[in-house]
């Protein structure tokens, strides 16, 4: 036993120093992968209470600074929370109502403009210069695909079910969201204050600090977010509205919600706007229409993006494309939703953590462009 012993360390001699180092941290970096992956899996058996919870963070994120200036002003903290909320609410319910009696008011003439455009293909598919289908072919693929809905139809229904349980989950987050919303704007700083007690104090200030940037980051780029969203609806919305595009203002509002997803939640809501405009009003219109969310589209790459967003929220283009990418492959559409924030909130706090001069709070603070009082206390 001891000649063993004694042979091992000419054993790890004979081991390259590099190896040992890889080794060291190949050990280390699967115990993290694993600690990593266990979180993420903690985080989707759980989606239906962290998802809420996020939701309501980016909206206390938007809200708080009105609720900040009520309470410095001497309103209560609860009633000023009360009518910041209303505010939100009303508002947000009459654009809603808004957009919906417009749909239902251009829907029948979008009916009519689909209906001619389908005419018109049938007799371009049997009258025009390039194909010559009969009419019995275009009966029987009219035909074959309803009697594929028909065979279907169990599917569907089994699909419409499990839309009214998807419907009870979302009624059930949105009474979470805004439960968690109203204590988060009431008390979130105290909260925050208690959760942090769970760390050693020697560390505690330190990740108080941190929280404090991650935070004012988030108040920068929710702030900012609405506004590039509003220039997208509005110059997207007004433009439909000079062509004459039917639901303009549906459009818009569509538009409006898609621009919180960061590079592609315009794109792919504006495509929309060009598919309607090429069935209303034929290519040339949907050839302005795209022109028109390019031209918004550039505008907002290299001048709302860079003005509004500064240096509170930079983050790589590279890691805003993963991070949606990685989100909306978690979790749908909530998950690209708040992929970036999410992000653009680690960013900062990291830099706190990782700062070796405790100067570095105030660097990073000054940097993410707080409002007053919207970070957590000490």
């Amino acid at each position: 036993m001891s000649d063993r012993n004694s042979l091992d360390p000419v054993a790890d001699d004979a081991v390259s120093p590099l190896v040992r180092k890889a080794a060291a941290w190949a050990w280390r970096l699967l115990i993290l992968f694993a600690a990593l992956m266990a979180a993420l899996w903690l985080i989707v058996r759980l989606e239906a209470i962290v998802v809420p919870v996020l939701l309501a963070t980016l909206v206390t994120a938007l809200l708080v600074p009105a609720v900040d200036q009520l309470a410095r002003r001497g309103v209560p903290r609860g009633a000023a929370v009360a009518v910041v909320m209303l505010t939100a609410v009303v508002g947000m319910g009459g654009i809603m109502t808004f957009v919906v009696s417009q749909f239902i008011d251009g829907a029948p003439g979008l009916v009519e403009q689909v209906t001619k455009s389908i005419d018109s293909a049938r007799l371009w598919l049997t009258d025009g210069p390039v194909v010559h289908l009969s009419k019995d072919q275009i009966n029987n693929a009219g035909q074959s695909a309803i009697n594929a809905l028909k065979d279907n139809q169990s599917k569907l229904t089994s699909g419409a079910l499990s839309t009214a349980g998807t419907l009870t989950e979302i009624v059930t987050g949105a009474l979470l969201t805004l439960f968690t919303l109203i204590f988060l704007l009431h008390g979130g700083r105290e909260i925050f204050a208690y959760v942090t007690k769970v760390f050693p104090e020697s560390v505690r200030e330190r990740v108080r600090a941190a929280g404090r940037a991650g935070f004012g980051s988030l108040v920068g780029y929710v702030r900012a977010t609405a506004l590039v969203a509003l220039v997208d609806a509005v110059g997207i919305g007004a433009g439909l509205a000079i062509m004459g595009v039917p639901l303009a203002l549906p459009l818009a509002s569509l538009v409006f919600l898609g621009a919180f997803i960061p590079l592609v939640g315009a794109v792919v809501t504006g495509f929309v706007a060009v598919i309607v405009a090429l069935i209303a009003k034929g290519w040339v219109y949907a050839l302005i229409a795209l022109g028109l969310i390019i031209a918004v589209q550039q505008l907002e790459a290299h001048v709302l993006q860079p003005v509004l967003m500064g240096r509170a929220v930079s983050v790589h283009p590279l890691a805003v494309v993963l991070a949606i990418a990685a989100g909306g492959f978690t979790a749908g559409i909530i998950g690209a939703l708040i992929a970036v924030p999410t992000v653009a909130f680690l960013n900062n706090a990291v830099k706190v953590l990782l700062a070796p001069d405790p100067d570095a709070e105030e660097e990073v603070l000054a940097t993410a462009d707080l409002p007053d009082g919207a970070d957590p206390p000490r």
